[in-house]
């Protein structure tokens, strides 16, 4: 296998490295048809509210003191840029977030009471990037990056190593896609531990910049991105996510912003689960597929994020 995917040992390794550091995560069955268990990863109930702390902790905790002291940097929607935030607060680094314009309130606040420093730049995950990779340039701190980075994708690995050691009988497991760093190390977990288990992603139909990659074979940039799953929406896949995406996944599936709400109030109602947009996408179309007859037996949906305001949540739920 080639060296540009992540290995398991460096999976298994990020797993030591984060040993007591963050909460391994409940896996929940609300089998919703007697028999068949529906299993769901709460990774909303992660430290900073989502999986985003695993890969940023691994990687700003290899970094050099002297690195360290010089600070870091990340462009966000707000998971991961107050994963970044977080883990840089308990390795005494400075840490700078460029965030869009159209970032929740509640996210962005999220941020700056993480003691970084916030810039609002444009409304795309390019624009932010530009910003991100002149202000490190000129600040000489150390990029880390959302999703396209082996450490990044080695620490989203260790929800996989998770869910096997947790349940060796799982048949899929759906897994959420923004700029695929997720799915990426889930699944490079999941396929060399259980090679049977199918790995499905799902993106918002506003979004599918990994659906488009796989037909051009190739990562592209869409033109647009727009969903009520803020965090799903970066207009491009990175190139080692795609490699890893072509390689481990087994099927990409999208879901429309009316199935993501109603997945919001679904989980209120079937485990009293408070999940944001991005977090309800997997649930969304794993449900779907029950319903339709296509799903597996025993599934699992990850919950990659419960990180939305009181008031925004309540309006959804009464939307569902």
């Amino acid at each position: 296998m080639s060296s540009l995917f992540v290995t398991l040992e460096a999976i298994r390794d990020a797993a030591q490295a984060l040993r007591g550091s963050i909460r391994r995560t409940p896996l929940i069955d609300v089998q919703l048809t007697h028999g068949r268990p529906l299993l769901l990863k709460c990774e909303n109930l992660q430290l900073g509210g989502a999986f985003k702390i695993r890969g940023a902790l691994n990687l700003i905790g290899r970094l050099t003191a002297r690195e360290a002291r010089r600070g870091v940097i990340t462009y966000s929607s707000g998971n991961h840029g107050l994963a970044v935030a977080l883990a840089a607060q308990r390795a005494g680094a400075p840490a700078v977030v460029v965030m869009p314009a159209t970032a929740p309130a509640f996210k962005m606040a999220a941020v700056r009471a993480s003691g970084a420093e916030v810039i609002v730049e444009g409304t795309t995950s390019m624009e932010r990037r530009s910003r991100a990779e002149a202000e490190a340039a000129a600040r000489g701190v150390t990029m880390v990056p959302p999703f396209d980075h082996p450490a990044i994708i080695a620490g989203q690995g260790t929800i996989g190593l998770e869910l096997v050691d947790e349940r060796p009988d799982l048949a899929e497991v759906w897994v959420p896609i923004g700029g695929g760093g997720l799915i990426s190390g889930i699944a490079a977990a999941v396929k060399r531990l259980s090679p049977s288990t199918r790995v499905v992603g799902v993106e918002p139909e506003g979004a599918a910049k990994m659906t488009a990659s796989l037909e051009a074979r190739r990562p592209v940039q869409l033109v647009r991105a727009s969903s009520i799953a803020d965090g799903l929406i970066p207009v491009r896949p990175g190139d080692l996510t795609f490699a890893h995406v072509c390689e481990f996944v087994d099927e990409i599936v999208t879901v429309t912003d009316d199935e993501i709400v109603r997945a919001v109030g679904r989980m209120f109602a079937d485990a009293r689960l408070v999940v944001e947009p991005s977090g309800a996408a997997a649930y969304a179309a794993l449900t779907r597929a029950r319903e339709a007859g296509t799903a597996q037996v025993t599934a699992a949906a990850i919950v990659s994020g419960g990180n939305i305001g009181a008031g925004a949540w309540a309006r959804l739920v009464g939307q569902a």
